[in-house]
């Protein structure tokens, strides 16, 4: 602002009141910079974070380890405080020694078919060359080698005789002709066996194999089979496994504790554009030796409404674990949250604060990275010793987390990396520490993620579904092959097991119960 000289006034009292409010405006105009340059500052900041994590997922290494994590701590941030300092110091600086060990050959199964063929020397060469004496055979070196023998088709004639009456045909009454009924098939009067349709399942929901890659394979060996016929009889076998797909959901909702998760799904004759496949498990993703029931059902939906879950669930009340979406809030079930999501996003703020540099974020993820230092020492002990040592271990860390989280959120801008982390964790802490209550719940909810991550790679190989019929097809589909997978069984062995008999329709269906089936 220009002043004219020759306009201010002479009284001494005047010049000082307006100096004083010349003051006042320039440090409110100041003020008002400050706050401008800080809300820059922020959102260069918020931007330099999400490129440095966008650079790192593109071209760093794909881990969701501590970045860094093997470095000795240095330069560390000035947001570190004392207390901070202090719980970094808890954590252990010894680093394992890891040993390199020369990978070595497996040897080849010994009931594999074998065929023998021996190189023996010519009768006129086994002799000396020295002294031309005759040689005696001391030993015989044996080397391996696997043959791949490609799978071969034939087609199985089925022949029936058909009986008639002589007598009746001379006395001209009406002749029954009799002949033996055909044997049941999963699909009646179809050319597909059982066998034909689990290698249609297996090839593409077990190895993500389009159905049009599959036509092509076919046509290499001289059979025509359109993808639309497959297709088909994809779609009918859902349609007849559907029944012991409900049994498989009936023996999931009665486990004490179900893993779900969700993923979305291009459906193209739907209203929505993105529908979502959802998918529920329990137990291990293996077969292990504690008896426990390895399920995983897929459910599609063309929503990712609470009212999904809530069907599907149907009123069960015990743990669910999650991630932090809220539609799960909305059923009945006893909610645990997952560590690997909390840990996450301080690896994202992590990452967010630059190489080689130790800030808050690795305070966290030392107290999480603890928290799977117990679990990994307890994983062999039954639930009411992970329980015991939860309590005695693992709740006193939790607590340094809560009130570390409570103490530092009021200080970073919400906006930031580190700032998310913190809110996640502040409205997830209570599901967090669910699974101190009970120890047949896990930390984290990997096991739906590894479960879920099957369709996923799948999904990169055929892209969409094309109707719901195929996206409903494709969920009961998959929830076979993976049941399959976690119990240890053959899958195309188990479906071509469960279509055959399915197609006789037994009055039970126990017996086709995963960890009721023998494959031997």
């Amino acid at each position: 602002m220009k002043i004219d000289a020759n306009s201010l006034p002479n009284d001494p009292e005047q010049l000082k009141k307006m100096l004083l409010e010349l003051q006042a405006d320039t440090t409110r105009a100041l003020a008002e910079k400050d706050k401008e340059l800080a809300k820059q500052h922020e959102i260069i900041h918020g931007l330099l974070e999400r490129y440095e994590i966008s650079r790192r997922k593109a071209f760093g290494k794909s881990s969701e380890q501590n970045p860094g994590g093997g470095e000795t701590f240095n330069e560390a941030e000035e947001t570190l405080d004392e207390a901070d300092k202090v719980l970094l110091g808890e954590v252990d600086s010894k680093q394992a020694s890891i040993i390199n060990n020369k990978p070595k050959r497996k040897p080849l199964p010994k009931d594999l078919p074998r065929k023998v063929v021996t190189i023996d020397l010519p009768v006129d060469e086994q002799v000396c060359d020295c002294c031309q004496s005759s040689l005696h055979k001391i030993g015989e070196s044996r080397s391996e080698k696997l043959e791949f023998v490609p799978a071969h088709i034939k087609v199985i004639e089925t022949v029936r005789p058909k009986y008639a009456c002589k007598e009746c045909e001379k006395t001209g009454i009406a002749n029954h002709i009799k002949t033996a009924p055909m044997p049941s098939t999963p699909i009646p009067k179809g050319i597909a066996t059982a066998s034909l349709l689990s290698q249609l399942i297996t090839a593409k929901y077990q190895y993500g194999l389009p159905l049009y890659r599959q036509e092509s394979m076919f046509n290499d060996y001289g059979i025509s089979l359109s993808r639309q016929t497959m297709s088909d009889w994809l779609i009918r076998c859902s349609e007849l496994l559907m029944p012991l797909y409900d049994l498989f959901k009936s023996q999931l909702l009665a486990q004490a504790v179900i893993h779900a998760d969700e993923t979305p799904l291009k459906v193209i004759r739907e209203e929505k554009t993105t529908s979502y496949m959802w998918v529920y498990c329990c137990g291990e993703d293996k077969l292990n030796n504690n008896k426990t029931k390895n399920i995983v059902l897929y459910d599609y939906h063309n929503s990712r409404a609470a009212q999904c879950p809530i069907t599907f669930l149907d009123g069960y009340s015990n743990y669910l674990q999650v991630d932090g979406y809220a539609a799960y809030g909305k059923t009945t079930a006893i909610l645990a949250g997952c560590m690997a999501h909390a840990r996450r996003k301080f690896i994202d703020a992590k990452t967010a604060q630059g190489k080689n540099k130790t800030g808050k974020a690795d305070v966290l993820l030392s107290l999480i990275g603890k928290l799977y230092g117990i679990e990994s020492n307890i994983k062999t002990k039954t639930s009411d010793e992970k329980h015991q040592v939860r309590q005695d271990k693992s709740k006193p860390i939790l607590d340094k987390i809560n009130t570390w989280v409570a103490n530092n959120r009021e200080k970073i801008p919400p906006k930031s990396k580190l700032g998310e982390a913190l809110t996640y964790w502040h409205n997830q802490a209570h599901k967090l520490e669910t699974y101190l209550k009970d120890g047949r719940i896990n930390i984290d909810n990997n096991r739906a993620e590894r479960a879920v991550k099957p369709f996923v790679i799948g999904r990169k190989n055929w892209l969409f579904s094309n109707t719901s019929r195929g996206a409903n097809a494709s969920a009961i589909l998959y929830s076979f092959v993976e049941t399959a997978k976690a119990n240890g069984l053959l899958v195309d062995s188990y479906l071509q097991t469960c279509l055959n008999e399915l197609a006789k329709k037994p009055e039970s269906l126990e017996h086709l119960l995963p960890w009721n089936i023998k494959q031997g």
